[in-house]
């Protein structure tokens, strides 16, 4: 199984989509193994975003970011990765499927109500900034009996 970070971005929280989101990704079937709200810091936020350093934006990246509370969340199930990535959307949400988070919930690219890790090793890397060890629960869930193949 693959875990992946999802964090539910301050713009999500304040129009109240949370359990709308989280519904989602417990309808796919996917465990939820990691799951809390923080405000975060700028050094979190810097963290989170250090692959944007020097690009013309990630300043306003980390402000969007720190301006309001935020749902960090760690999903586990196969192709965790790329299923959570194919569910948000396009990061412009006009480009966004039909169906998709950002499409359903988001109209700007600034504003774009979720994230989601964009590769196996980013994952590993977002779910280390935003959680410890001992923060994320492993757990068996019955309706693995049902969603996948022994």
């Amino acid at each position: 199984m693959d875990r992946t970070f999802v964090a539910i971005k301050p713009d999500a929280v304040q129009r109240g989509f949370i359990g709308q989101i989280i519904e989602r990704f417990e309808r796919k079937g996917f465990k939820i193994v990691g799951l809390k709200m923080l405000k975060p810091t700028r050094e979190l936020a810097e963290k989170h975003y250090e692959e944007h350093i020097g690009r013309d934006y990630f300043e306003r990246l980390v402000a969007f970011m720190i301006s309001g509370p935020v749902i960090a969340m760690v999903v586990e199930g196969k192709n965790a990765v790329s299923v959570v990535r194919r569910m948000v959307g396009s990061t412009k949400p006009h480009e966004a499927e039909v169906g998709t988070i950002r499409f359903d919930f988001a109209q700007v690219k600034e504003m774009n109500i979720i994230h989601g890790s964009d590769s196996i090793e980013n994952a590993k890397r977002e779910i280390d900034v935003f959680f410890r060890e001992d923060e994320l629960v492993d757990w068996h869930h019955d309706l693995e009996l049902w969603l996948y193949e022994k």
